[in-house]
């Protein structure tokens, strides 16, 4: 890690222009903002019924701060509050919300149900409000529920209790499956569609604009994607392999009907990683062609966009019209999904300088979005980039290889980002996110959710200290 720059240190656009030619990190990038209503990220853009007023997105994450019944908590509500505020227009999800008990991946996470719907209502409501008295008018805002089950992740009461839907040959021993039974039936699918129709027509009655299909992430809707061994309608083509979401579509609009739907989808995935002998992330050996990876090449570490490319189509044909583009899982490869210089205390030192994996995910999100122009995308990953965030994020929009730049971890330390851009302040470099990975280290270590870092609320809680020793124990480990 010590022969990576750290990008704070590249003061001037030449020598971040510099550094990105000297590791071979291809991504678009403008010296100069520009600001008011002619700007490319303030620009409005037309999705469906609705007009977004700008290019900002904040992106759905997993909060570890809900009830045990799957309730927003005062902390879930400041959160909300604050994304209100901030200044994106499009709020993608918010949160990963599970369509039931037993896809929950960690037990603070929400469910939407006919218990909690009218909490969720709330939730969205101070949302609004908070944008609403920050900016005047919430009428170009756009706000969608991301939809979930957690999969082989679920956790749903603290121990793991996976739900997978094919034997996998090296993540299996990672929750814990040692058998057959932790596989989903083709009933068992069924099902779980079911739930998913009647958690979007509870996500409309709410008062929410569109629903996210979550596929991505290593969760069950992205395992779909991967599923060539398994037998049956479910698995095996790729026709197969994309019925949950097709059949999934078909129920969400019988339930919902006029409900715009989106989909996360993870475009590529590589082996599962894991610390070298120096720290330092590497693939576990496996033998033969890797089979495992939705957009793999089958090495295990290179990409094939044939089948990514098709599954846009399908959102097309579908008449699907938001894409938000991830790649892998932050379980296995967090490394090429949220690029990050400090990894989560259980997780591996990076084999790239975190700028490769941004311009990675950023070429794949182009490479998509030239498919399907038609598209509304929302790229990922970017978070990494900090001070220079907004200068790769108006020219990727001013190029066409996206349309949103999506604002993840960032979002939580500095929610304030897009106001400050687009009104053509300078950034707080104060609350730039550095990524520590607190905000991981602090949920996997059975902690409340947030920037430990950088917002002085989560730093004066009392599971900051928790936070510093679980830290400290596994640097001894």
């Amino acid at each position: 890690m010590t022969h990576y720059r750290r990008v704070a240190q590249l003061k001037t656009p030449e020598a971040f222009r510099a550094y990105l030619a000297s590791i071979e990190a291809d991504l678009p990038f403008d010296d100069a903002l520009e600001t008011g209503p002619g700007a490319p990220l303030a620009q409005p853009l037309r999705i469906g019924p609705f007009t977004v007023g700008s290019r900002f997105c904040v992106l759905p994450m997993e909060g570890w701060d809900g009830t045990r019944d799957g309730r927003p908590s005062g902390l879930t509500l400041r959160r909300w509050r604050r994304f209100g505020a901030g200044g994106a227009k499009l709020i993608w999800g918010g949160e990963a919300v599970a369509v039931r008990h037993d896809g929950r991946a960690n037990p603070n996470q929400l469910v939407i149900n006919a218990d909690t719907v009218d909490d969720l209502a709330a939730l969205r409501a101070a949302l609004v409000a908070a944008h609403v008295e920050r900016h005047g008018s919430a009428a170009d805002l756009l706000i969608g529920l991301q939809l979930t089950h957690s999969g082989r992740y679920s956790r749903p009461d603290g121990p793991p209790a996976p739900r997978a839907l094919y034997r996998h040959p090296l993540l299996d021993r990672r929750v814990g499956i040692t058998d057959d039974s932790a596989l989903l039936t083709d009933s068992d699918i069924r099902a779980l569609i079911g739930d998913f129709a009647r958690a979007a027509a509870l996500a409309q009655r709410a008062g929410f604009d569109f629903v996210d299909l979550k596929h991505c992430h290593g969760y069950l809707g992205h395992e779909f994607l991967s599923a060539v061994d398994r037998p049956g309608p479910y698995g095996g083509s790729f026709e197969n392999r994309t019925r949950f979401l097709r059949e999934t579509v078909d129920a969400v609009r019988a339930a919902a009907p006029g409900l715009l739907i989106g989909v996360r989808v993870s475009a590529f995935d590589w082996l599962p990683f894991r610390p070298g002998p120096d720290g330092t992330g590497e693939p576990e050996p496996f033998d033969g062609s890797y089979r495992c990876a939705f957009g793999g090449d089958a090495s295990g570490t290179g990409i094939d966009l044939a089948e990514p490319l098709r599954f846009v189509d399908l959102l097309a044909e579908l008449d699907i019209p938001l894409v938000c583009v991830t790649a892998g899982s932050p379980y296995y490869n967090p490394h090429i999904q949220r690029p990050a210089l400090f990894p989560p205390s259980d997780g591996y030192q990076p084999p790239e300088d975190p700028l490769c994996g941004v311009a990675r995910q950023m070429r794949v999100t182009a490479a998509l979005k030239r498919r399907q122009p038609g598209l509304a995308f929302v790229a990922s990953g970017l978070t990494y980039l900090q001070e220079w965030l907004p200068h790769a994020a108006q020219r990727m929009v001013r190029a066409g290889w996206a349309d949103f730049a999506g604002l993840g971890r960032m979002a939580l330390a500095y929610p304030d980002l897009p106001a400050d851009v687009l009104a053509g302040r300078p950034l707080q470099r104060k609350l730039l996110c550095r990524t520590f990975s607190d905000c991981t280290t602090a949920p996997r270590s059975g902690l409340v959710s947030g920037c430990y870092p950088l917002d002085d609320f989560y730093a004066q809680r009392p599971e900051a200290a928790a936070l510093a020793a679980a830290k400290q124990k596994a640097k001894q480990r």
